[in-house]
C-alpha cells in the first residue's frame, strides 16, 4: 500500500494553507477526509501497478521483497484488495464532493494509462506525474471552495513535481551506473548530463514562479512580507540538488524526505515563515 508514499498527497492541503483557512475547522476537516481518500485510492493504484509489474519486481534487487512480487500475496487477492480499495475511496469522494469524485476518477484514469503505457514513454512520464499533482491541489481547492488560488501556485506545484521526478530518474541511471537496465526500461531514454540541463531549467522556473506568486498574488498580503519566505524555497531546491548530485542520493524523494535532516529543518522554517507572513 506504500504508506511511504502518502506525503505526496499532503499537496491537497496547500489551498487550506495559502487560502487562510487554517483555522477553519470545516475545511480542515473536508481537507483532511480528502486526504484519506487520496491515500486509499493511491494505494489502489500501487497494488494495480504491482499486480502488472510483477514480472519485472521479481528481477529488480529491492522490488522483488514486495508482497506480490516475492509471493506473499497471490495475485487474485491481489486484484480483489485493489477493487475494493478503489470503490471504498469512490464513496468517500462522491460523498465528499462531486467535482472531488471527477477528479478522483481522472486521477485513476491517468494512473491506469501510466501504468501500462505512459511510465516507459521518456519525458510523459515525469509529465504525467505532475498532472497528478497539479490534481492533487485541485482536489483540495474544490473540496474547500477556493475562490481565488493563485494560477502561480499551480505552476510551483508542477514544476516541483518535474524537479522531484526527474531528480529520481537521475539517481537511478547514476545507481545503474552504465549497467545493463532490466527494471525500469524508460532509463534508456535518459542520459545524467540530460537530466541535469532538465533539472537546472526546472531549478529556475521554480523560484522564478514561487517569487512572482509571493507579491502578484491576490491572495497574499500587500506589504509583500510573503518575500521572506523566498530563502527557504530556494535553499530548498540547491539542497534537493546538493544531494542527488553530489551525496547520490534522491532515488525515492520520500527517503530523502524523511531522512535528511536539513531538508526537514528548511522545510519547517519555511512554513512557520508562511504561517507568519500570511496569519499574523
Amino acid at each position: 500500500m506504500r504508506p511511504r508514499q502518502y506525503a505526496k498527497n499532503a499537496f491537497i492541503f496547500a489551498p487550506l494553507f495559502f487560502d487562510r483557512r487554517l483555522f477553519d475547522l470545516k475545511a480542515i476537516i473536508l481537507s483532511f477526509l480528502g486526504f484519506i481518500t487520496l491515500c486509499i485510492l493511491s494505494s489502489g493504484v500501487y497494488v494495480l501497478n504491482d499486480i502488472i509489474d510483477v514480472d519485472a519486481d521479481r528481477n529488480h534487487p529491492q522490488k522483488k521483497y514486495r508482497p506480490i512480487a516475492a509471493g506473499k500475496i497471490s495475485i487474485r487477492n491481489a486484484k480483489i484488495f485493489c477493487v475494493f480499495l478503489f470503490t471504498a475511496a469512490f464513496i468517500m469522494s462522491f460523498f465528499l464532493n462531486k467535482h472531488f469524485f471527477l477528479l478522483c476518477i481522472f486521477m485513476v484514469i491517468i494512473n491506469i494509462g501510466y501504468s501500462f503505457k505512459l511510465k516507459h514513454i521518456p519525458l510523459i512520464d515525469i509529465i504525467t506525474i505532475g498532472i497528478l499533482f497539479i490534481i492533487r491541489v485541485l482536489s483540495g481547492a474544490v473540496l474547500i471552495k477556493v475562490k481565488i488560488f493563485s494560477p502561480w501556485l499551480y505552476i510551483v506545484t508542477f514544476m516541483l513535481a518535474l524537479y522531484l521526478g526527474f531528480g529520481k530518474r537521475r539517481a537511478e541511471l547514476a545507481a545503474i551506473n552504465g549497467a545493463k537496465n532490466n527494471t525500469r526500461p524508460v532509463l534508456d531514454g535518459y542520459t545524467v548530463p540530460f537530466l541535469d540541463q532538465l533539472l537546472s531549467i526546472i531549478s529556475a522556473v521554480i523560484i522564478i514562479s514561487y517569487t512572482l506568486y509571493t507579491f502578484s498574488s491576490p491572495a497574499v498580503p500587500s506589504d509583500n512580507r510573503l518575500l521572506i519566505t523566498i530563502p527557504f524555497v530556494v535553499y530548498g531546491i540547491f539542497r534537493y540538488l546538493y544531494l542527488i548530485q553530489v551525496k547520490h542520493q534522491g532515488g525515492a524523494p520520500e527517503e530523502v524526505l524523511f531522512s535528511d535532516r536539513w531538508l526537514q529543518g528548511t522545510i519547517l522554517l519555511y512554513l512557520i515563515s508562511v504561517v507568519y507572513a500570511l496569519y499574523i
